[in-house]
């Protein structure tokens, strides 16, 4: 099992629903999906176990369910989830369309890009 952290401001920037309207929502929405992910098959041979989403800006007051971990970034997303990526013993995947984060990514770390998520979680 994985450790599945999501990018959520890049996850919610690929998809056009109005995000840039309402960012907390917009991320409280996504939120609310990814609750479905742990037990399920990303891909396989990679069986969500747990899943931590990463908030910055505005984002950070989204609405955060039950059955995942949120973490507020204190500054940019990106330096957070290669922090958290560094620190994780267990197998992580980081789900993100950036190319930037993904260079900046510790070896070993797995990436999944936001299409394959969302057609995960129904999306």
């Amino acid at each position: 099992m994985v450790v599945l952290v999501v990018d959520v401001a890049n996850v919610m920037g690929s998809r056009p629903d109005g995000w840039w309207r309402d960012r907390p929502g917009a991320a409280t929405r996504l939120l609310d999906q990814l609750c479905v992910l742990p037990g399920r098959v990303l891909e396989p041979g990679v069986v969500v176990g747990r899943v931590v989403a990463v908030l910055e800006g505005a984002s950070r007051s989204a609405r955060a369910p039950a059955g995942i971990d949120v973490v507020l970034a204190p500054a940019d997303g990106d330096s957070e989830i290669v922090r958290l990526a560094a620190g994780l013993v267990e197998p992580v995947v980081v789900v993100t369309a950036d190319r930037g984060l993904r260079a900046r990514l510790p070896d070993g770390v797995g990436v999944c890009g936001p299409r394959r998520l969302l057609d995960v979680v129904g999306g």
